[in-house]
């Protein structure tokens, strides 16, 4: 009995097909979670963001004077590393 090479050509295509499927799927499940997460870490992104320009808003209308002596010395430091 003689193997048919097209029998074993089809069997190799079926599992490459099957293979790629199995694939795309992990792909797109994979990509889905990473969108996921990018929208939950930008909705975090604007919660901190607001929660500190609330924070920002009340500092400086009860301290007006340590507001600015801590912005200065934050812009300071920011300016000293970028020296480095």
């Amino acid at each position: 009995m003689k193997n048919n090479p097209q029998t074993g050509a089809g069997s190799r295509n079926e599992k490459a097909a099957d293979m790629t499927e199995k694939v795309a799927a992990q792909v797109e499940s994979t990509v889905s979670d990473l969108a996921d997460r990018g929208r939950e870490a930008s909705r975090s992104v604007r919660d901190v963001a607001d929660n500190f320009g609330s924070a920002l808003d009340r500092s400086l209308e009860r301290q007006p004077m340590t507001t600015l002596a801590m912005a200065v010395a934050v812009g300071f430091v920011l300016g000293a590393l970028w020296k480095a």
